[in-house]
């Protein structure tokens, strides 16, 4: 991963990430969605062979653009250290559970006649 930065002032930032797609940057946009202080968060990926999204976001108020997407990313490694504890609690407990209600998903559905 590398990151330029493309336009920086109190409250925008615009960068460019090099080697990430849309898996990354939504993750990044809906954390810094969640922030009040946020006025707009989104990305673009201008070409869709080129892993080079672009990720901009602009705060209200007085508030940094730079410090509202530190906070983000710490909302993000908090919510992954709280996938792998529950992950590791749900395979502690008994493995793999089957869903009793989960359908064949390698067929299509029969049409009703």
């Amino acid at each position: 991963m590398e990151i330029r930065i493309l336009k920086k002032n109190r409250n925008e930032l615009k960068l460019e990430i090099t080697g990430e797609g849309h898996t990354f940057c939504n993750v990044v946009q809906k954390a810094l969605l969640k922030n009040q202080s946020t006025d707009l968060a989104g990305y673009d990926i201008p070409h869709p062979l080129m892993a080079k999204p672009l990720l901009y976001v602009r705060t209200k108020g007085r508030k940094k653009a730079e410090d509202i997407l530190w906070k983000a990313i710490k909302e993000v490694q908090k919510d992954i250290e709280t996938f792998k504890s529950a992950l590791d609690k749900a395979l502690k407990e008994g493995g793999s559970k089957e869903i009793s209600n989960a359908q064949d998903v390698s067929s299509p559905p029969e049409e009703e006649m």
